[in-house]
This record gives C-alpha cells, sequence and structure tokens, in this order.
C-alpha cells in the first residue's frame, strides 16, 4: 500500500494540537541510517488506510518529497473516545536486513470439516495473528489456514500449518502452541420428573389448573323419639 507524507516543520504539544485541528495527524518515521524524520498526513486518508488490515501488516510504500521509501506501521495513538488519530509512527525497511512483524491468520473451511458438519463441536480460534521474522520480501499479507480436516478431539497446533517460503514463527518459548481448538457441543439432558408433570396435568383439570374438590352432602339428623 502507497500513502503521501509531508515534512513537519513544528513539534511540540502545542504544534501538534494546531496541526490536528486543520485535518493533519502528526507522524515520525525511525530506524536505518537515517535521523527520525518528522511527518503529517492527511487525517482523513489515513482514518480509512488505518482500517484496512494491509496497512497493518505489509511492507508499507511512503511517498515522500517526490520519492518513495519502504516503512512499517509500528505504532499508532488514538483520542480516547473521539475518532481521531493522534499521533502515528513509521520505521523505515532494510531490504538486507530480517525484520519482525505480526501477521494475521486467516482460517477457512471449518464449517465443512467433520468436526462441525457431522460430529457436533464448535471451533476456538485461539490465535488470530502470528508473530514472524523473515526479509522484507517474504513479509506475507496473511498467513491462509484450512481448517477443513478438523476432527472431534484434536486441535490446530503451529506445527501443522505450512508457513511461506522464508517465514519463520516467533513463538516466545512455547513450543507447538495452539492455534485452534475443536470442543463438543455438550446436549442438554432434560429431567424425567419435568417431563413427567409437564406431560401429566391434573386429572379433571381445564386450562392447568386443579379441579375443585365436590363437596359431601350433610348427614341427616334423625328425628327425636316421643
Amino acid at each position: 500500500m502507497k500513502f503521501v507524507a509531508f515534512e513537519r516543520a513544528l513539534q511540540g504539544t502545542g504544534a501538534s494540537r494546531r496541526l490536528r485541528i486543520t485535518g493533519k495527524t502528526p507522524g515520525i518515521v525511525y530506524g536505518g541510517e537515517g535521523q527520525p524524520l518528522l511527518i503529517e498526513l492527511d487525517h482523513n486518508a489515513l482514518w480509512y488506510a488505518l482500517k484496512k488490515e494491509a496497512f497493518h501488516a505489509t511492507v508499507l510504500e511512503m511517498e515522500y518529497n517526490g520519492q518513495v521509501s519502504p516503512v512499517l506501521l509500528r505504532d499508532v495513538q488514538y483520542h480516547p473516545y473521539k475518532q481521531q488519530v493522534l499521533h502515528i509512527d513509521f520505521q523505515r525497511v532494510d531490504a538486507k536486513t530480517k525484520l519482525t512483524m505480526k501477521v494475521p491468520l486467516h482460517y477457512s473451511g471449518e464449517e465443512t470439516s467433520p468436526a462441525v458438519k457431522t460430529e457436533n463441536c464448535m471451533v476456538n480460534h485461539i490465535v488470530t495473528e502470528l508473530q514472524v521474522s523473515c526479509l522484507p520480501s517474504d513479509l506475507p499479507e496473511f498467513i491462509a489456514v484450512d481448517l477443513s480436516g478438523l476432527k472431534k478431539g484434536h486441535s490446530l497446533h503451529l506445527n501443522d500449518v505450512k508457513l511461506p517460503k522464508g517465514v519463520t514463527a516467533l513463538t516466545r518459548g512455547k513450543v507447538n502452541p495452539v492455534l485452534v481448538s475443536v470442543v463438543a457441543i455438550a446436549e442438554e439432558v432434560p429431567d424425567p420428573a419435568a417431563v413427567a408433570a409437564a406431560a401429566a396435568p391434573a386429572k379433571g383439570a381445564k386450562g392447568g389448573k386443579a379441579a375443585p374438590a365436590a363437596k359431601t352432602p350433610a348427614a341427616k339428623t334423625p328425628a327425636a323419639k316421643k
């Protein structure tokens, strides 16, 4: 993806506040052999670019003073309640130096897997992005993961996924972490007593109400003998 950045002459809290009022977002580009570069971007264009997954996970092309440089998005600061980007950081990319980046996982096929289709199971996506190390030219926009072979009682681990060429996963000490788990859906067993009570209301009742008890006629008192 490509975006346009402009030179930012002033810095500081007051200057950044005035810049935001004019519809611009302050930013900085660092890393590599060059000095940190103060930039400003059009806020609306940046806001919509940030909604795209590729803007967060691929090498970007930054146009600045007529030249295009490869950079990575490293940090974004948002306003706590307004739809506003307060500041943004980019890092220069060296084509010969490996970089570390989080890449999203795109899962597919779980609806047709035996676990979901015939074995009454639910699939949980435990990991949605993977931190990887690779050269900039090998950085994938996303990693596709096919779940069509999932079965009951089995989970998908990192070693089950074929990573793109030149890409190494960084697991921070975890050995073959679980990416997707398969959980059986428990079937509720109805209470026999409750079923019997609902199916057999009191005899003679109308609308589920018990019929009133019949009155017994009072016994006649025998006449006194004269």
